[in-house]
């Protein structure tokens, strides 16, 4: 609107100084300091304009642009600082359950250990006691079969003798025999 009525005024007063057709008004020297003046009468109309209603809103959006990034910074910080402590607390979690796994692992190693020793130590006694029981079985049976060999051998020297000779002789007599 003000362009128009700055176009308006010029055209006036092009008309008043009665040049019509000597080309481009505008480039004329004459017409200079008229179109200077309504310039500047057009350019401080528009910034009153401006400064009055559009700076201002531009302004508020431009704080308030401002306000939501610092928002965002202040909630990301606060973030990060959560994240940060909470990723200690992972990480101190995670390294006591490795001591706590660790130590539970050795207990279980060690108990297991003893155990097996422990019944490693009761077998071989138990085996010890048997093999020594075996070991007297197999000397009484051996002491045994030594005293009984002069019987079995007076025994089946009679047998023979008997079968050979057609005789029965005594086993007191083979024995005298074999002495």
């Amino acid at each position: 609107m003000i362009a128009a009525v700055s176009a308006l005024v010029v055209a006036a007063a092009a008309a008043a100084h009665g040049e019509g057709s000597s080309g481009l008004p505008q480039l004329n020297p004459a017409n200079f300091a008229p179109q200077l003046f309504w310039l500047a009468v057009s350019f401080v109309i528009l910034y009153l304009i401006l400064s009055r209603s559009t700076l201002p809103r531009i302004g508020e959006v431009l704080e308030e642009r401002r306000d939501r990034v610092q928002r965002d910074l202040d909630a990301a910080e606060r973030f990060k600082g959560e994240t940060d402590s909470a990723l200690a607390a992972y990480e101190k979690a995670l390294a006591d359950a490795r001591q706590k796994a660790s130590s539970m692992a050795k207990d279980v190693r060690d108990r297991l250990a003893a155990d097996t020793e422990a019944e490693r130590n009761r077998v071989e006694s138990e085996l010890a006691a048997e093999i020594s029981e075996a070991e007297a079985r197999i000397a009484a049976t051996k002491s045994k079969a030594l005293a009984s060999v002069d019987d079995i051998a007076a025994e089946t020297a009679t047998a023979v003798v008997g079968k050979l000779l057609g005789e029965d002789v005594s086993p007191a007599e083979v024995k005298n025999a074999l002495q």
